[in-house]
């Protein structure tokens, strides 16, 4: 009798514990940079600057929605949304102090963002790159998320750059280089369209730490589509200058930006995907 009451109590603890949600702490406390674009274009929660920038001239100012770069409130998968009506030179960048904090040493970070447009109907001829972390030199390092500019459909990407020397000691065009020769991941054919949004979050982990493997991983939608392993990931850029940057020749809607201070892990981002409120929930 005892032994039944006791495999009826564990059985039932199992179970609450089952039950129980799981908590958003260990996100919370990773989250650096928070922008909903639900009022404008700078950080609605960050541990840095919060304001977003853009360039004029030498200088940057703040950037301030326009023509190239609307707020349309309403529309976006959580309130508002950020709109590229066409291809511009308009590119909201947010600094690297405290939110991706970039350093020589050891580098690991996060980048989460709703996007919704018809990559083959809406985009321009060319490269775009919604998402962009560069740093002085692109010869030094290059992060981005990339659709293809030949390919039907075109392709969608996520590549780290490092040095020059590493990813390309020959001195050829990226176009020109194998895909399997690149350090990027690449999603032929991805979920993208006019109707619904789709989540892309890229990881980053062990840059620059010369006593472990480096390495990123591409998520769509909470689940995995690839990883950059197996490359020297050295990065050469002064922390003073680097940026993440939206928009380059982007045409369509995002929503959600947020940054956190390490790499996700796959049920970490699977949770961020499900959040019912967006990214604000974890500091509201």
């Amino acid at each position: 009798m005892r032994f039944l009451s006791l495999f009826i109590s564990t059985f039932v603890a199992l179970i609450a514990t089952a039950a129980e949600p799981k908590t958003l702490q260990p996100l919370s406390t990773a989250l650096t940079m928070h922008v909903s674009f639900d009022k404008d274009l700078h950080a609605d929660y960050s541990k840095g600057d919060r304001f977003g920038y853009t360039r004029k001239g030498k200088e940057n100012v703040k950037a301030e929605p326009n023509d190239e770069g609307k707020i349309l409130q309403g529309v976006g998968k959580f309130g508002g949304a950020l709109w590229f009506p066409k291809k511009g030179n308009f590119r909201p960048q947010y600094n690297n102090v405290n939110v991706l904090d970039y350093n020589e040493k050891n580098w690991s970070s996060t980048v989460s963002i709703w996007l919704k447009l018809d990559p083959n109907k809406d985009l321009e001829p060319g490269y775009c790159d919604p998402v962009q972390i560069v740093g002085n030199d692109t010869k030094k390092g290059f992060i981005f998320l990339e659709w293809s500019k030949d390919e039907s459909p075109r392709y969608f990407r996520y590549a780290i750059r490092p040095l020059f020397n590493i990813w390309n000691p020959t001195n050829v065009q990226w176009a020109d280089i194998p895909f399997n020769k690149r350090p990027m991941v690449q999603v032929e054919k991805a979920p993208f369209s006019r109707t619904d949004w789709t989540h892309v979050v890229f990881t980053l982990e062990n840059i620059n730490n010369k006593s472990k493997k480096p390495r990123g991983k591409l998520f769509i939608n909470g689940k995995l589509q690839g990883s950059i392993e197996n490359w020297d990931l050295t990065l050469g850029w002064d922390p003073a200058q680097v940026l993440l940057v939206l928009g380059a020749a982007y045409v369509g809607h995002m929503d959600d930006l947020g940054v956190f201070n390490r790499a996700l892990d796959d049920a970490e981002v699977k949770q961020l995907f499900e959040l019912k409120k967006g990214i604000s929930e974890l500091y509201h």
